[in-house]
């Protein structure tokens, strides 16, 4: 019989807040029907499908964008990275918020500015007004998704509902990501408006979900926290750092010298620099605090945005999963990216085309996450774990070994159902481990923590974007010169031949990602059993 690490492990004064909160939460237990439970969940659901079709959507359209706008090619990517770059670094600081002063107030303002500004970017005249749009579009993102997961976590305690909550919420992400390509290929190919209607779509998806979280969520449960203040100090050293470290990773490489650029290198030093503080500003305040409550009243020592000793929790395993999350995040995103390129651009296929070759993702990600909520209680979660960064890996290889001669069904078939396999059985697991670890009165911040290191989030996007992107044109430029071509800007005059190295090789670096996920997976976490079910600390 294998041992189950306690997942668990707060300090006596974190323990006596818990059980605070606990008696808090039992104190407002709302009696609910089944008609609502499934409702907030689905609610929850939709609202990450709408959070990751806002990306996927609007990638597909690019080329469209691109000649109704008259954007110049290497500014395309900011409309992609414009929304992430809000929805990512801004999650902490909303996650706090949502636990101090409610989840579902703080999902439906989100929700009214994904609205507002979903129809303010269809009725952009130019590239620059779409780009700052988009960025407020993110900012909406940034507020529902960690609510959502402090929702479904309030609503559901530890047991199979709660299981079937969470992959169902898992769900949204390869749904969302499918969904996205579906909608927007259809809608900017075959509706008048073109890519605006892909926006229009988005504003009233969001108002639906409005709707719905109006009448089917709980309502808010006054938190239990004695002094309900926010670290605005900590909040503008991790979002600034947030903002300055991504953006260089989606700029260096368009920059005018690339990664040698001075405004490149001095952004990167300035945002590593913020973060480095903004650590040991919350680990500080955090030991100010445990010695002495009382100080938290002070200006100066408010309680932390993010406490660091939930990095240690589980006997640090709950940083391992973060860790796991964010590189097979980035093996995912990749995977994603260059595979839309490798239809659009090698095989000039048509966005339509394009998306029919990703339906498979839709399915296998219901199929995907009914399964891990099935048998989550029955298997320990290094099986999600190592099995999900592996399956990732192994798409991404079978896309790095491509023959684009042979049949859709040779390569590109198994390699699609089985990264969604992957993605999910990380996220799924993942997030069930994030819950139950954590403690009541701060599963949106926890949950913000998760969703930074994976589908909301930036940092897993730029980074693996970034590093693969590099790999690409190296790789193109490589090729290119061997063959007496030298590269322009914008590659449109590199040889297929170089095309289709460099489309493997950026691939090869998404297994990469994976597979030092899996290594990770194999050493740290055989000891954590089984995560989603009830266990008598459960009680």
């Amino acid at each position: 019989m294998s041992k189950e690490l306690n997942l668990a492990n707060p300090s006596g004064k974190e323990l006596s807040r818990s059980l605070s909160n606990l008696e808090t939460a039992k104190d407002h237990e709302v009696q609910r029907s089944r008609l609502r439970s499934i409702f907030i969940v689905i609610t929850c659901t939709a609202a990450m499908v709408v959070n990751i079709s806002n990306t996927t959507s609007v990638s597909i359209s690019l080329p469209t964008i691109e000649k109704g706008l008259a954007i110049e090619e290497e500014q395309l990517q900011w409309l992609v990275s414009a929304y992430s770059l809000s929805s990512g670094c801004l999650l902490l600081f909303f996650g706090r918020l949502a636990d101090l002063y409610g989840r579902k107030k703080a999902f439906m303002l989100g929700t009214l500015c994904q609205i507002a500004f979903s129809l303010g970017c269809g009725f952009a005249q130019d590239g620059l007004t779409l780009a700052v749009l988009r960025g407020f579009q993110g900012i909406g993102a940034s507020a529902t998704i960690p609510s959502a997961l402090g929702i479904l976590a309030h609503a559901f305690p530890p047991s199979r509902a709660r299981s079937i909550a969470f992959a169902t919420f898992a769900a949204g992400a390869p749904v969302g990501s499918a969904f996205g390509m579906i909608i927007g290929g259809v809608l900017t190919q075959l509706t008048s408006p073109h890519w605006r209607s892909v926006f229009y779509m988005a504003a009233a998806t969001s108002a639906v979900i409005g709707i719905s979280g109006l009448i089917s969520f709980d309502a808010d449960v006054p938190s239990a926290e004695v002094v309900k203040r926010v670290d605005w100090i900590g909040a503008s050293l991790v979002t600034v750092g947030l903002v300055l470290i991504v953006f260089v990773l989606a700029q260096g490489d368009i920059a005018t010298d690339g990664w040698k650029t001075p405004y490149i290198l001095v952004l990167l030093i300035i945002g590593v620099i913020l973060l480095a503080i903004f650590l040991v500003w919350e680990w500080k305040l955090e030991q100010i605090i445990d010695d002495d409550p009382s100080r938290a009243t002070s200006f100066w020592t408010p309680p932390p945005l993010m406490r660091l000793s939930l990095w240690t929790r589980a006997k640090g395993r709950m940083a391992v999963v973060l860790v796991i999350a964010f590189l097979n995040w980035s093996a995912f995103i990749s995977w994603s990216f260059w595979v839309q390129l490798y239809y659009q651009n090698y095989l000039l296929l048509t966005p339509v085309d394009t998306m029919i070759r990703f339906i498979p993702m839709f399915i296998v990600g219901c199929l995907c996450n009914f399964f891990v909520a099935m048998v989550i209680a029955k298997l320990p979660l290094v099986i999600f774990v190592g099995n999900g960064t592996l399956l990732t890996a192994t798409a991404a290889i079978l896309f790095a070994l491509i023959d684009p001669s042979v049949t859709y069904w040779a390569f590109s078939f198994p390699s699609t159902v089985l990264i969604v396999f992957g993605a999910d059985f990380v996220y799924s697991s993942g997030t069930i481990f994030i819950a139950k670890t954590s403690l009541p009165h701060e599963h949106s911040v926890a949950g913000a923590l998760f969703q930074t290191m994976t589908q909301a989030s930036p940092i897993g996007t730029a980074f693996g974007l970034a590093i693969s992107t590099i790999v690409f044109n190296t790789v193109v430029d490589t090729e290119s010169a061997k063959l007496g071509v030298i590269v322009n800007s914008s590659d449109t005059n590199a040889p297929l031949s170089a095309q289709l190295t460099g489309y493997k090789d950026a691939q090869w670096t998404s297994a990469a990602f994976a597979l030092m996920a899996a290594l990770l997976a194999a050493l740290f976490l055989r000891s954590v059993g089984i995560v989603g079910r009830r266990t008598q600390q459960d009680h």
